[in-house]
């Protein structure tokens, strides 16, 4: 039984008309909850689309307010919007395109003492973040909560994307074991962003949660998807499970919420 308005039908027309879709699968989009960590330059695609899409319950999480230097990448935001707090601006924005979704704003920095009763409200995570502590604290509290986490990553002119199985597939640390040390990464400030490449990377994320929520295609699990925008080229890589990963192997190691240094942060997104 579809719970769809005659408005909602039509809104999502060229949804349900696709035969691996239909109104089952907009149904699932409207009873699915997602969680975005980030606001800012993959969060804004992110949560444009899965807002057009009719994802029932969006949460935001972002401590930051609107800057002008965002403006060139983080398209959820505009002129009149520097300086108010990206999760209000975004909340605007996604309620003047979808007024059907229930929006969730938490205006604070996520940490090893918020994260878990966060997670446990959505049934899946996407990481937009800009540092390498906040993306491995996501990729832990996913494995043990054993959540689905939509990973992504930007810089200068390329960008990467994973998605997670929390426990069943490979996790970002199968891949990365540990934060690359401090200064070894460029900042965006200090190596730059192309734009429109955090529109691929984000729009590709949305992608992934609305093939994960409805069941359609192959999800990006155990598989690492790189984009060099400068070739306009991808790469896949194979990403299997490590038994010998420090979070999600045999034998872990970490088995309590690990907050690294913020002094081996990227600014990327």
């Amino acid at each position: 039984m579809f719970n769809l308005t005659e408005e909602e039908i039509e809104r999502y027309s060229r949804h349900i008309i696709l035969p691996e879709v239909g109104g089952a699968g907009q149904q699932k989009l409207k009873e699915a909850s997602v969680l975005v960590v980030g606001a800012g330059g993959l969060g804004s695609p992110v949560l444009l689309y899965l807002t057009a899409a009719g994802i029932g319950r969006i949460g935001v999480i972002e401590d930051d307010v609107v800057d002008l230097t965002n403006l060139q990448r983080q398209v959820l935001h505009t002129t009149s919007d520097v300086g108010k707090p990206k999760v209000e601006s975004a909340s605007e924005t996604m309620k003047q395109i979808n007024p059907h979704v229930q929006v969730d704003v938490y205006h604070e920095r996520l940490n090893k003492d918020n994260i878990f009763a966060l997670l446990d409200r959505y049934d899946i995570v996407v990481d937009g973040v800009d540092n390498f502590p906040t993306r491995y604290l996501i990729n832990d509290a996913c494995v043990m909560k054993k959540k689905i986490l939509v990973e992504g990553g930007i810089l200068r002119f390329m960008g990467l994307i994973m998605s997670i199985k929390g426990g069943e597939t490979a996790c970002y640390r199968c891949v990365y074991e540990e934060p690359p040390p401090p200064g070894t990464v460029p900042s965006c400030a200090e190596a730059g962003i192309l734009g429109a490449v955090a529109g691929v990377l984000g729009t590709l994320q949305a992608t992934e949660v609305l093939k994960i929520v409805t069941g359609v295609g192959e999800p990006l699990y155990n598989r690492l998807l790189q984009f060099d925008a400068e070739e306009l080229r991808f790469h896949e890589v194979n990403a299997r499970r490590n038994p010998r990963c420090p979070v999600c192997g045999e034998k872990p190691t970490i088995t309590e919420l690990v907050e690294y240094d913020h002094s081996c942060e990227i600014q990327a997104p």
